[in-house]
């Protein structure tokens, strides 16, 4: 189908989410028919001039999108994700969940498993039934992430005047995970973090800082590259957990038995689990918040 320019139409709808307070702008778009340039997403994203969000969900079936069709057969949809500034990207873990919960708000899925198509692969979902006497978004979603890289060339990380060195994890996109003695160490985050050498992440990097809290507990600060600093980062929950686990000398493949971290953030909690066939799962809230339309005049300007 040839796309509409976004600015062109009627009123478009949208939705509001959030999983950990990771929140996103979604747009719902099955046959693949608005256009959404960097400008658009970046004004949608706008948290002063627009609706406001760490990215944005772009719902299209996966058979209506020319990145996704080879995943059609397992994945009826394709969550095409953008960061705030409109950069596109393979993965965000909390965006599958917030994903996921809008099927199932809109009747597409119920509880129970389903598979999401992404740049980064298909990964499959289970939606938690709800607890009787509770709201729609109360049960927890869990996301089979994939598999973790772990290339050997890592880097340091400088903020100010110190600098540590970061573990290279690769979830679907690029983490460098520092482990830190305090969160305020890693400064404000708003940009991003140096780090060197340049050459391992030539496309730019998120950037973990980890604290311990408790035996297979950590706390982080994220800046998401394109988002800048954010609540919540689900692909960077599950690097620091990989992260933390090859630090303490755990690894599933070696032992047999699953492990699994308690992640703090800014935003919330999730839990990440490791198991023996290199598999991470990541469990957490996801909930929308609000629903409305998009007028166009409100990207006329940027898209002139």
């Amino acid at each position: 189908m040839v796309g509409v320019t976004i600015s062109q139409t009627s009123p478009i709808p949208f939705l509001k989410g959030h999983g950990t307070e990771n929140d996103f702008v979604i747009v719902p778009d099955p046959d693949n028919g608005i256009d959404l340039p960097a400008a658009a997403v970046a004004r949608l994203c706008d948290r002063r001039a627009g609706i406001g969000g760490d990215g944005l969900l772009h719902v299209v079936r996966s058979a209506a999108h020319p990145e996704a069709r080879s995943m059609a057969d397992e994945a009826e949809w394709f969550m095409d994700y953008r960061n705030a500034d409109g950069s596109v990207v393979e993965m965000c873990g909390n965006g599958v969940r917030v994903f996921a919960r809008y099927l199932q708000r809109v009747g597409h899925t119920e509880a129970g498993d389903i598979a999401v198509a992404t740049r980064g692969g298909v990964k499959k979902v289970h939606i938690a039934k709800t607890p009787a006497g509770t709201g729609a978004d109360a049960g927890d979603i869990t996301v089979s992430m994939g598999r973790a890289l772990l290339p050997e060339d890592g880097v340091t990380v400088t903020v100010g005047d110190r600098s540590w060195p970061a573990r290279n994890v690769n979830m679907g996109n690029p983490h460098a995970v520092a482990f830190v003695d305090r969160l305020d160490h890693a400064g404000n985050l708003h940009a991003a973090p140096p780090f060197s050498p340049a050459s391992v992440y030539p496309d730019g990097v998120n950037v973990e800082f980890v604290v311990d809290r408790g035996e297979r507990h950590v706390a982080m600060r994220v800046h998401e590259r394109g988002s800048g600093e954010t609540r919540s980062c689900g692909t960077g929950a599950c690097a620091v957990a990989v992260a933390a686990a090859r630090r303490d000398g755990v690894d599933p493949a070696v032992t047999g038995t699953p492990v699994t971290y308690t992640v703090d953030l800014p935003g919330g909690r999730l839990v990440i689990t490791e198991r023996p066939d290199g598999e991470i799962e990541m469990t957490g809230p996801a909930v929308i918040v609000a629903e409305g339309y998009i007028e166009p005049a409100l990207l006329q300007a940027v898209l002139a």
